[in-house]
Parts: structure tokens; sequence; C-alpha cells
């Protein structure tokens, strides 16, 4: 595969994260392309072809990572499309996987991770399946989630659909949040 195959696109709205991810990439000799929202992404495609993308979840403003990825995948099917997130979900991860995403990875990760994502798009049918039960903070902590994802992560509002004081949601989200 020639650099000219490795066209990655990150969208990613932290610079410096996206910063140290895309040097990263260049290194392993892709061509890496940076957006801060979907707009951004969007605006790249009229010139470039990425064969991969590194989408984040949570986007600064009301740009989704989902949306995002909904529009990758409507550009060209064939796009690997990794989703990389801190507020990691079974609701969103199934979505993101239905929208077109190929893998769905939790922060932290690092460029070998997201490399191993890209390598294994089918999917596995021997796959161990845990005989443990899913805990009532699991629970709380996924139907969390699911109404962050509802009200495009406005803490405020998520909070007022849970019945919750927004500190109360906010320590919540700094206890559980994965970096």
């Amino acid at each position: 595969m020639t650099t000219e195959d490795r066209v990655l696109l990150l969208v990613e709205d932290d610079a410096a994260f996206a910063r140290t991810l895309g040097r990263s990439f260049e290194r392993r000799g892709y061509q890496v392309l940076l957006a801060e929202n979907v707009d951004d992404a969007s605006a790249l495609l009229v010139d470039h072809s990425p064969g991969y993308a590194v989408v984040d979840l949570k986007l600064k403003g009301n740009s989704s990572g989902l949306a995002c990825v909904q529009m990758l995948h409507e550009h060209d099917e064939e796009m690997l499309i990794v989703v990389l997130t801190g507020f990691a979900s079974i609701n969103t991860a199934v979505e993101a996987i239905k929208l077109g995403a190929c893998q769905y990875l939790a922060k932290p990760s690092n460029t070998d991770d997201i490399e191993a994502a890209f390598e294994h798009v089918a999917g596995a049918a021997d796959l161990e399946l845990s005989s443990r039960t899913t805990s009532v903070k699991t629970l709380e902590w996924e139907h969390i989630h699911t109404v962050l994802a509802e009200t495009d992560f406005n803490i405020s509002e998520a909070a007022r659909r849970l019945g919750m004081h927004r500190r109360t949601l906010a320590r919540k989200l700094e206890k559980q949040r994965v970096k």
C-alpha cells in the first residue's frame, strides 16, 4: 500500500490530541487530514479521498461524531471508520456501527489500537461471552449515556430529562470518565 492509498481523516476537536495522534499516524506512512467537526470533514472530502477515518464521538458545539460517521459512510461506503470516545456506551457503539463505523474504541486508545481496529473489520463469532450479569451501576451508566447522546451531550438538558440536578450529573460523569 502506497502513501497515496493511506489517507486518514482525523475528526477531533481537541487540537493537542489531534496533532499528537496525527503525527503518530504520519510516522506510520499515512497522509493525515485534520478536521474539528462535520463541516470541516465534509469540506476536506471535496479535494481528498481518505480510505480511513478516526472520528471522536463528542465534538464541540452542535457537531456530532455520529452525524460525521453517517456523512463519511454516505460519501464512501468502503472507508474504514473508527469511532474514538471518552464517553463509551453500548447505545452509541451500536449506533456508530449501524451508521457505518467499522470499530468503536474507548479512550485511551493509541495508534496501535486504532490500526488494529482498521485491520479487524470482520466480526469474530468465536468471541468468548461473559457469564456476568450487568450491574445496576452499569445500567445507570448506559442510561445516562443514552440520554446524553439524545441531547447531543448537553449536560443541562440531559440532567433535566434524567430528573437530577446538573451538578449531580456532572459529578457522575467526572467519576466515570474514561480519560
